[in-house]
Formats: structure tokens, C-alpha cells, sequence
């Protein structure tokens, strides 16, 4: 089976490749991606000279590229990683979110149905369902709770994956959609919470921390992810959506404190600054779908999964010192250097 990975150089799509050369050895895997900010080709050097695998730099709304691939490789399944995907970036420039999430879906869709595909698979995010309230706990998401978005960035998402479905209802496109919870895990880009709290922790800088810091997220260790949506491609139902959730629902505060805890860092690192606009409460999904049909549950419990988390961070300074400079301490600066 030949598969197209789109996004494959950023954090959750990297990971996807690793695990995919490592479960199905026998398939074909190539890797599209744009390489923005996030994409770093450095984290697929392991696997540069596989001679199952290739990487292909472009950009998935340049129809052109896209169809010229699709015309040489005649790929069975692509899995759709490729998004802009940080919502303090989607407010800064909600454009590039339109243009990438939505737009480049499409073309991905259109290139689909002209050279044909057993199965595409969009990766999506549980922020299509808005946000649910702290003194809620019983509520959870599921697939059929109504899409109520909050930001720009989780108004692309949704988008996408109402384009998916109308793309499955109207073209009979053989299509899955999954929305998971908040990942963590290697090869995470430094601007998100976890890497990013580690990385200044580290080095003795402010942790800054968004309001009072109760928000809640479900997190999901970067393998489970990869492990649910290796199982929907083999066995999931054409046209159904499964929400991919960890069980693991924790306080961003908490996370702060955890990690200044395991570096031997004081809590008088952290700094709480500004919110963000729109700051969604609590994330919480509930996976029994997927469990039920297709037998997957998290197999990485929190506690372990950070543990592994701060150390891979402690052992790959190589990866991550080249990439908090430039472009990215000049955003650094913009987002978080005026809030005070």
C-alpha cells in the first residue's frame, strides 16, 4: 500500500510516519509538507534513507504539485495532517488558516477523486465542538455533539471536516474523519504549553500561564494518537467521524506545576499574563465510539506519558535549540512580551 502523509514534518504527522515504517514496513509512506515554521525536517532524518519512504516538499493548496504527485505515486490512502493549527496564531491571521485548512482540504479531496484512493482520512481536533463548563464534569464530547467553534483556527477545522462529509455525501469519497484531544509527546514545537513551560523551565525564564490558569484540556500521548488512526484506516466505517480522547483531563496550571516539580524549578517561575480572546474552558472527549467498534483505548496513562515527555526533551536539546531562535523568539515576543 502506497499512503501520503501530509504535514508529516510537523509534531503529531512526524510521529504518524515514525509509527507507520515501524507497523507496516511492507507500505510505501510519503511525506508532503510545506515545511512553515513548524514543519522541521530535521525530526524525519531517521528515516531520510528508508527506501520505502520519500519526502516531497510542497505546499497541499498548489493543485498543480499536488496532482503531480498523485499522477506519479497513485497513493491508496492519505491521511490529512497538514494545518495551520496553533489558535493564538489563527487570531493574530485568520487568513492563512482559510487558506490552508480549508482550501488545501479541498484540493486534496478533488486530487483524491481524480486519481482515486481506498480511503481519506482527515485529522481534526476536539475544539470544533467549542468548549463545556468547569463545574460540568458529567458532560463529554461526542460525535454528535453540535460543532460550536470558538476560534478561527477551530472555524477552519470544522470547515474542513464539513467539506469531508459533503465531499463522502455528494462524491461517495471513501472518507473517516477523527477529532482528538490536546497531544504531547517528542518532536512537540516549543511554542505549545508542555515544551514550551519545559524549555523555559530549563532556562530559568518566566512560565507565562494564560489567565488563572484553570482551563482544562484532555490529553492524549502522541502513540495512542498514532495507534487510533491506524486502526481507523484499517477498520473504521467510511463516513464516520471517531473522537480520539485520553481520559486524561488536566488543569494547564497543574501541567505547570508538575513540570517545575520533575526539573527542581520554583513555582515562582510562573507568570500569569493576559488570556487569550475567546479561551476555551474545558476539552473532554469521550471515546467510547471508537473503543466499541474498533477496540482502541490510551494506553499511556498521564503520569508516565510527561515523565517520558520532559525527559525526551532533556535528551534532545539538538532538536529543539535550533528552533527557539529567528522567526520563532520574534513571535515569542509578539505574543507574550506585552501581556505582563
Amino acid at each position: 500500500m502506497t499512503i501520503i502523509i501530509t504535514g508529516g514534518a510537523g509534531f503529531i504527522g512526524s510521529n504518524f510516519v515514525f509509527h507507520m515504517l515501524r507497523e507496516h514496513p511492507q507500505d510505501r509512506v510519503i511525506c508532503l509538507d510545506k515545511l512553515t515554521y513548524a514543519g522541521n525536517l530535521s525530526t524525519l532524518a531517521p528515516v531520510m534513507g528508508q527506501d520505502n519512504f520519500r519526502f516531497v516538499k510542497a505546499d497541499i493548496c498548489d493543485r498543480d504539485a499536488v496532482y503531480s504527485l498523485f499522477a506519479e505515486e497513485h497513493p491508496d490512502v492519505v491521511v490529512n495532517f497538514a494545518a495551520e493549527s496553533h489558535v493564538d496564531r489563527s487570531i493574530e491571521n485568520p487568513a492563512i488558516f482559510l487558506e490552508t485548512n480549508i482550501m488545501g482540504t479541498a484540493v486534496l479531496m478533488d486530487a483524491c477523486r481524480k486519481y482515486g484512493i481506498q480511503r481519506y482520512h482527515q485529522v481534526s481536533t476536539d475544539e470544533v465542538y467549542g468548549d463545556l463548563p468547569l463545574d460540568r464534569p458529567d458532560l463529554f464530547f461526542t460525535e454528535t455533539t453540535p460543532i460550536h467553534t470558538s476560534s478561527p483556527y477551530s472555524s477552519s477545522k470544522a470547515s474542513a471536516d464539513l467539506l469531508v462529509l459533503a465531499y463522502h455525501r455528494t462524491y461517495g469519497l471513501p472518507v473517516t474523519i477523527s477529532r482528538c484531544s490536546n497531544n504531547y509527546g517528542p518532536y512537540h514545537f516549543p511554542e505549545k504549553l508542555i515544551p514550551l513551560m519545559i524549555i523555559n523551565a530549563l532556562h530559568d525564564k518566566p512560565l507565562p500561564v494564560y489567565g488563572d490558569g484553570l482551563n482544562v484540556r484532555d490529553w492524549l500521548y502522541v502513540e495512542d494518537h498514532c495507534r487510533a488512526i491506524d486502526l481507523i484506516l484499517q477498520k473504521g466505517r467510511v463516513g464516520e467521524v471517531y473522537n480520539v480522547g485520553g481520559h486524561n483531563e488536566m488543569k494547564n496550571i497543574d501541567i505547570v506545576k508538575l513540570i517545575c516539580k520533575a526539573l527542581g524549578k520554583p513555582e515562582s517561575l510562573i507568570h500569569h499574563v493576559t488570556d487569550r480572546k475567546g479561551h476555551d474552558r474545558r476539552y473532554a472527549i469521550d471515546p467510547t465510539k471508537i473503543h466499541e467498534e474498533l477496540g482502541w483505548l490510551p494506553e499511556t496513562k498521564f503520569a508516565d506519558g510527561i515523565k517520558k515527555t520532559i525527559q525526551w526533551y532533556l535528551d534532545h536539546e539538538d532538536w529543539w535549540q535550533p528552533i527557539i531562535s529567528g522567526e520563532y523568539q520574534q513571535y515569542y515576543q509578539k505574543m507574550y512580551g506585552s501581556r505582563g
